[in-house]
């Protein structure tokens, strides 16, 4: 059961919000945080840590929890950002931006295992937050669904790529086809391997 939030409830903590990412390790498109407020005495025993859901069934809890949701929100930074400023910190200012498009105020503020520093607001980074935390795993399903349905519309647009199946993360299938038909410009991420080391050796060549 995901409800280690509830000991954070007191007099002074009325909302909390939890926050998670999706897409720190693909080699190509954006990271992407959400956030997500839920109502105190809301419970769904179908939340988790959106990796142990299937993808049809984050799909379905995905509009679960949209429906519940007191608030949620969502920051997306570009590949070009993440080779400019690191993974690391682009993770901190998706989180960042998605707590900035929340509509709703919030007391506390949870994430998994990421430290935020928010004015005047309390933040707690928790260890494996995402599966023991049902606000923090509620945030993970809305950012790997969001996250996964720009991966698809790539693949609309490049199916040679294959970024349906394996959402853009380094598999047999995805570098082969990278040295096959070239890195995309402003997608694929320059600064990671092997994409790094092949634009060295200029086995590939800009779409």
């Amino acid at each position: 059961m995901l409800d280690f939030e509830k000991e954070f409830y007191s007099e002074n903590v009325k909302i909390i919000v939890g926050v998670d990412e999706a897409g720190r390790g693909p080699l190509c498109g954006p990271v992407v945080a959400a956030c997500c407020i839920l109502p105190k005495d809301y419970k769904n025993e179908h939340i988790n840590d959106s990796k142990k859901l299937t993808e049809k069934k984050r799909e379905i809890v995905y509009k679960e929890i949209l429906a519940n949701a007191i608030d949620y929100g969502i920051g997306i930074v570009s590949p070009e950002r993440i080779d400019v400023i690191n993974i690391y910190q682009a993770t901190k200012e998706a989180m960042l931006l998605a707590i900035k498009n929340l509509k709703h105020d919030y007391d506390l503020v949870l994430t998994d295992a990421m430290k935020l520093d928010i004015e005047n607001k309390k933040v707690i980074d928790i260890i494996k937050g995402d599966a023991k935390c049902e606000c923090i795993a509620a945030a993970s399903i809305i950012a790997k669904v969001t996250r996964d349905r720009i991966l698809i519309e790539y693949d609309k647009k490049y199916p040679e790529y294959g970024f349906k199946s394996h959402k853009g993360y380094g598999t047999k299938k995805h570098i082969e086809a990278i040295k096959k038909y070239g890195i995309i410009k402003g997608f694929h991420r320059e600064t990671y391997e092997p994409i790094k080391s092949l634009l060295k050796e200029n086995l590939i060549f800009e779409k």
